[in-house]
């Protein structure tokens, strides 16, 4: 099996954040793999990495970094694959900011479109969403949970139904 997804992201610490990310691609049955690439402590492997990803059959990247966060718009810079950015709050960080912003804040002709602070789940959605469009199995699957999604609110307003209050009409 040949990932097509690949999850990178700068430290193994991330791990907790980014599994979120790997067990949404895992429902969905989509081949993924996972690296650790710091954008500062090896530059050279995360640019062989992102110039090699399309011809190695990568079709999104999902791109994870707290601190400086410089991980994913390094990557945008050398591939025309779509890269998302997941910002992470890390032990160095400044309450997620910012993470939020070096990834969020990229110069025109380097887009990476940028989750929620610590979304890897999100990010794995929208993935299998830009994956969806070339994927009718894919497709089906992606209406498939957003059906549940909203079958989860539907039961959630019923059960609100029950909880009575003294002055809840």
């Amino acid at each position: 099996m040949t990932p097509i997804v690949s999850i990178i992201m700068g430290s193994t610490s991330d791990m907790p954040i980014m599994s979120k990310a790997a067990e949404f691609l895992d429902e969905m049955e989509i081949p993924f793999e996972i690296n650790a690439l710091s954008a500062h402590r090896v530059p050279e492997q995360v640019m062989e990495f992102a110039k090699n990803a399309q011809t190695r059959g990568i079709k999104v990247i999902i791109a994870g970094a707290g601190g400086a966060a410089h991980l994913p718009g390094v990557i945008a810079a050398y591939t025309t694959v779509p890269v998302i950015g997941i910002p992470i709050k890390s032990s160095n960080s400044i309450d997620g900011w910012d993470s939020i912003l070096s990834i969020l804040q990229m110069p025109s002709g380097i887009p990476v479109a940028t989750m929620a602070l610590d979304g890897a789940k999100n990010g794995a959605i929208f993935a299998a969403q830009i994956l969806a469009l070339s994927d009718g199995t894919l497709s089906k699957k992606m209406n498939d949970f957003k059906v549940s999604l909203a079958k989860k609110i539907d039961k959630a307003n019923k059960e609100l139904q029950e909880v009575t209050y003294k002055f809840k009409v």
